[in-house]
């Protein structure tokens, strides 16, 4: 009886104990934990992490890399393309696509082969792309000529072709028929309906420039657009609303967004940090991470907590010109590498 009198207190005290051993563990600032290298040459954009797959997509230049996330290891590559930017792939588990910028095109591949199935013209240098699974279309962003391409994921079919206000950057789909896509050269968000394949809304940013990373907050529509000059701005994704700015580092490219713990995060290429903002506490930065240069594009694995940045090591920046009077340097061979982020 004894025993039985103390048990609730026993697991009252448990209890309190998980949820202080949980919440010191989301305290707990993150880290590199591996690098893992590629090598081979050219450039790369956007990344995408597969949890239920453990596989880790990476866009680099004519082609993309699949990693095994367990490893580090190569998964496979898909070959024959041009010049890669994005992929999202079909909750189906059977297909996936890329925006190949090179080809004015979307590539559709098999998920469990990386065989490529269909090649689907687009606007001019499809960038960002999404699916959007209300509707279950493809949703490739043209940067050259503002324009968005609707692919009926079936068919691989063109359903439509938007008109946008300006160049388009990265999409992010709600799950309840909206995609949303950064404006870069307007400083504004657009608004997209699913189902009637039309634009809805265009919504200015406030002290955000060249917007180009966006992570969706689905549950507490929010989204989060990363700009030039150390901005995140958190915006209604129902209103347009914007909420607050949170400061974050030097040249972003790419947001991702923690659901359990309510973390927003920006990759900064130019000074190399990763920043993490607590959205629930008032936006507060919680850490600024100490990366890599170039480390631009990431992609946030919620399965596993993991952060996947990539960057290279860089040669010397050649002198300016008329022709060319910013130029970038060049990449060294085989540098090119993945950060493994986490606590």
């Amino acid at each position: 009886m004894r025993f039985s009198a103390t048990r609730p207190h026993f697991l009252t005290l448990a209890l309190l104990l998980g949820v202080l051993a949980g919440s010191a563990q989301a305290q707990q600032p993150y880290r590199i934990l591996d690098r893992w290298v590629i090598g081979g040459t050219g450039g790369w954009d956007y990344l995408l992490a597969d949890p239920g797959a453990h596989l880790l997509y990476i866009t680099h230049g004519p082609r993309v890399e699949v990693l095994d996330t367990k490893t580090g290891k190569p998964a496979g590559v898909i070959t024959g393309l041009k010049a890669t930017h994005g992929v999202a792939l079909n909750p189906d588990g059977q297909e996936g696509y890329i925006s190949d910028g090179g080809a004015n095109a979307v590539v559709v591949f098999n998920r469990k082969t990386f065989a490529i199935l269909a090649t689907i013209p687009a606007g001019v240098n499809p960038d960002g792309i999404a699916f959007e699974p209300v509707t279950k279309t493809v949703w490739a962003f043209n940067g050259r000529s503002s324009s968005v391409t609707v692919i009926d994921a079936g068919t691989h079919a063109v359903v439509a072709t938007i008109a946008l206000p300006g160049k388009p950057e990265f999409p992010q789909a709600d799950g309840k028929g909206h995609v949303f896509d950064n404006i870069e050269d307007k400083n504004e968000i657009v608004q997209l309906d699913a189902t009637t394949k039309k634009l809805v809304a265009t919504w200015p940013l406030a002290h955000c420039d060249s917007p180009s990373g966006l992570a969706i907050d689905r549950a507490g529509h929010r989204l989060f657009p990363v700009c030039d000059g150390n901005a995140m701005a958190v915006i209604d994704a129902n209103s347009g609303q914007q909420l607050a700015t949170a400061r974050i580092g030097d040249g972003p490219d790419a947001a991702g967004f923690d659901a359990k713990r309510q973390l927003a995060f920006s990759s900064n290429g130019s000074d190399g940090t990763l920043s993490v903002i607590d959205v629930a506490h008032n936006y507060a930065v919680l850490e600024s991470l100490p990366t890599q240069k170039g480390a631009r594009t990431m992609a946030y694995d919620d399965a596993a907590d993991r952060i996947y940045l990539v960057t290279a090591q860089f040669g010397p920046r050649p002198e300016p010109s008329a022709a060319n009077p910013r130029p970038r340097p060049a990449i060294l061979p085989d540098s090119f590498t993945v950060l493994v982020v986490g606590r």
